[in-house]
């Protein structure tokens, strides 16, 4: 049996590496998405404004896969350190996963990454132009495979067991599971959006200090456009994820919800305190029977509440319903701005309006905010299961010392904590420095348009 205190500090430490790590290929899978657009409208109009911004967000793009590559190598070391039951009676399955994820994805990022940072001049455009979109499709391979072996511990399907131990029955069944489409195209739009909201703030404050005004001002339209149809995508997209929760985890979305008796046409809680000893929720603020006709389309719909299990069988209610409120709270507020972005556009004002500039940045780090919350909401809404519904999570630990989890959790923040905040110290450097017109020396033979003027420094902007 594992020691309460080893369990809640090898939970910590592995939210607490995953918290740093997920935020840096969440943003380099859209990063890079968008530089192979970068690199296709280049290729095709070899406008040199295009080649500035791509080598640009190169830079940025480089960072953040370092850092993702470096905060990742841990948390696979984790499954065997801190989680050795977990790797022992279900590694035959989630190794294969993961080693898919490392062969198909991670080696071709690598392989075509060296080209893609340093092969201007030494290769064609056509060819620059292929690698970039080879590195973009394997971080979505990589998303891919991480997001299947996430996904079956939510909604296991395809296996068998025998003597305790997992095996694989039908791969097909457990890489498609019941959650997996739904959860990767999810990911996906989370993904995207983080960076497309990092591009438009980035481009508000340049726009706000009258900086690279013309890049800036086509970067910012670019969100805008993706925005309008990535946001209310994802809106959709979660409703019908929702809809799966409600499905296979009805005990999730009871925490998600706040509901804590089984009721038709439940409401929609905007604001709650859930009370865990008592079973209730103090200071309910809500709209009725809206809860019902979101999660079952039915405004008499029954949901489930959390008692209809023990108190052992349900997940922590107040992290899962806050941190779902601030996941939909912040998609709330990038939907806003984009309409309020529209509105502007229309109008002709829309890099004169100064207090839409500075919402867009301060809405920079929103999709890192909605990104965190989301997988905090997923995941300690799994609990109290490593693999839901059979395995729990306190039988997938290993029975460490307190001291050893303690003295390694400790290492490992102050590692990441430096890690992080060099690599973020460097990155806005980067982004205060902002695109560089090409030099003769990197300006490929095929491009022929006058070099333009070096930007007006910072200091120098009055």
């Amino acid at each position: 049996m594992v020691d309460p205190d080893t369990l809640l500090l090898s939970r910590i430490q592995f939210g607490f590496v995953i918290s740093f790590h997920i935020i840096f290929p969440a943003f380099t899978i859209g990063l890079a998405s968008w530089l192979a657009f970068l690199a296709g409208m280049y290729l095709k109009t070899k406008r040199t404004l295009w080649r500035e911004l791509y080598l640009f967000w190169l830079k940025i793009f480089a960072v953040s896969f370092a850092l993702g590559v470096v905060s990742g190598i841990v948390m696979s070391f984790q499954f065997g350190t801190n989680w050795a039951e977990l790797s022992a009676r279900a590694g035959n399955i989630l190794g294969p996963l993961l080693a898919y994820e490392v062969l198909t994805a991670f080696f071709l990022e690598a392989t075509f990454l060296g080209v893609m940072l340093f092969g201007w001049r030494r290769i064609s455009p056509q060819l620059h132009f292929f690698a970039t979109c080879m590195v973009a499709i394997g971080t979505l391979v990589s998303t891919f495979w991480i997001i299947s072996a996430n996904s079956w511990m939510h909604t296991p399907r395809g296996h068998e067991i025998v003597d305790g131990i997992y095996h694989a029955a039908d791969w097909f069944q457990i890489i498609f599971n019941p959650s997996f489409p739904v959860r990767l195209v999810h990911m996906v739009l989370a993904a995207y959006l983080t960076t497309c909201f990092v591009i438009g703030g980035v481009s508000a404050v340049y726009l706000l200090k009258r900086r690279h005004q013309e890049g800036a001002t086509l970067m910012l339209k670019l969100s805008i456009a993706f925005a309008a149809i990535a946001v209310p995508t994802q809106i959709f997209v979660g409703d019908i994820h929702g809809l799966k929760v409600h499905e296979h985890q009805p005990m999730k979305l009871a925490a998600m919800e706040g509901i804590w008796e089984t009721e038709r046409g439940a409401p929609l809680l905007l604001f709650a305190w859930p009370d865990k000893e008592k079973e209730e929720n103090r200071y309910a603020v809500g709209i009725p029977k809206l809860g019902s006709i979101i999660i079952t389309h039915d405004p008499d719909g029954e949901i489930k509440g959390l008692k209809e299990v023990s108190p052992e069988d349900r997940p922590p209610v107040a992290p899962v319903f806050f941190a779902f409120r601030v996941m939909v709270g912040v998609g709330v507020l990038m939907l806003l701005v984009v309409v309020w972005s529209g509105i502007q556009w229309k109008r002709g004002m829309l890099a004169q309006s100064r207090s839409l500039l500075r919402a867009w940045a301060f809405m920079t780090p929103a999709g890192f905010i909605a990104i965190l919350a989301g997988w905090y909401t997923t995941e300690i809404g799994r609990q109290p299961y490593v693999i839901y519904g059979l395995m729990r999570t306190e039988e997938a630990a290993t029975p460490l010392n307190p001291g050893s989890v303690i003295t390694s959790l400790a290492v490992f923040a102050t590692v990441y904590l430096f890690v992080f905040v060099s690599g973020t110290y460097y990155l806005l450097k980067l982004l205060r420095k902002g695109p560089q017109p090409v030099e003769d020396a990197m300006r490929h033979p095929e491009d022929k348009t006058p070099a333009r003027p070096l930007s007006v420094p910072e200091e120098e902007v009055v």
